[in-house]
């Protein structure tokens, strides 16, 4: 038994592409004009900030094309389809920022010892325009479900709060001469920043390796399956993930020896009545009629997509 089951719509994704389109321009845009900007106000939180929307950028771009990628039609070199190219961008975007990050660290460490004079007004005007740019990106991403774009939407969520502080230091240091706050902020965001990307990044490859996704709960399904008449057993089950939204299940059913059509019928009823609530895009559903007829139990095994 093989159902596949859509929950994107064409529409949904049309909206999410159209998203990441307008978060890559505005993010493009705008960290060219921070990049003049930090070195105008001669701010390394906005240069940090610059660097940060800079891979932002490329990310997206390379997300917005991934995301347009993974949902080519299902062929016979990859027959699950190409959804999984969407979390290759999420592996990619998080690569990317990890080593900004490293890089910014690198940079703001010697302002510490050495603190530089930065033009404070200037960074009130930047830290303004950042918060609403950054915003409005924020509010077009938000309620995405797969793992490209909720990391996307987390960075720029991270860059809101980043020019939230921005703007506070700014404030601060039009009144007074520490001009300290600059490095100690920048510091401060990107290892903010940097424990975010690192999270998402560990969940991201886990699904990438195809681990279990975490909501999953394998016992729960087999359990679930097990309370069906005539079932004997569930074993063999494996679940992975496409993109992080979409998910493949895999089992062997074990039926009573009185077991008739009517019967599997109603099991695979069962089944398909879970399907919404685990979000399963494809399920693959082997039934036997007695345990020692699985070749699985005789030779050694190890799960994987093709199974």
């Amino acid at each position: 038994m093989t159902n596949h089951h859509h929950f994107n719509s064409e529409l949904s994704h049309r909206g999410l592409l159209n998203n990441l389109r307008l978060a890559f321009w505005l993010n493009l845009a705008f960290a060219i004009f921070e990049f003049i900007g930090g070195w105008w106000t001669n701010s390394l939180s906005i240069l940090a900030g610059a660097l940060h929307d800079l891979g932002d950028s490329a990310t997206l771009g390379v997300s917005w094309f991934l995301e347009h990628f993974s949902q080519k039609r299902n062929d016979t070199r990859y027959s699950y389809g190409y959804r999984r190219f969407s979390l290759l961008g999420a592996v990619i975007s998080a690569v990317v920022l990890i080593l900004g990050s490293i890089y910014v660290v690198m940079e703001a460490i010697p302002r510490l010892i050495h603190p530089q004079i930065s033009n404070a007004r200037g960074m009130v005007a930047f830290a303004l325009v950042g918060i609403v740019i950054n915003g409005v990106a924020v509010l077009r991403m938000r309620g995405a479900k797969n793992m490209n774009a909720r990391l996307i939407m987390w960075h720029l969520l991270d860059d809101v709060l980043g020019w939230g502080a921005i703007l506070l230091v700014s404030l601060v240091l039009i009144f007074t001469d520490a001009q300290i706050l600059d490095p100690i902020l920048s510091l401060t965001i990107t290892l903010f920043v940097l424990w975010n990307v690192i999270k998402n990044f560990r969940l991201t490859l886990s699904l990438f390796l195809q681990a279990v996704p975490e909501q999953m709960d394998v016992q729960e399904i087999e359990n679930t399956i097990k309370q069906a008449d005539f079932v004997r057993d569930v074993h063999h089950t494996h679940i992975w993930s496409l993109d992080g939204e979409n998910h493949v299940l895999t089992t062997h059913v074990v039926l009573e020896e009185g077991a008739h059509r009517e019967d599997i019928r109603k099991i695979k009823c069962l089944i398909h009545d879970f399907i919404p609530k685990y979000q399963l895009a494809h399920t693959t559903i082997e039934f036997e009629y007695r345990e020692e007829d699985c070749s699985m139990s005789r030779h050694h095994h190890q799960g994987g997509p093709n199974e």
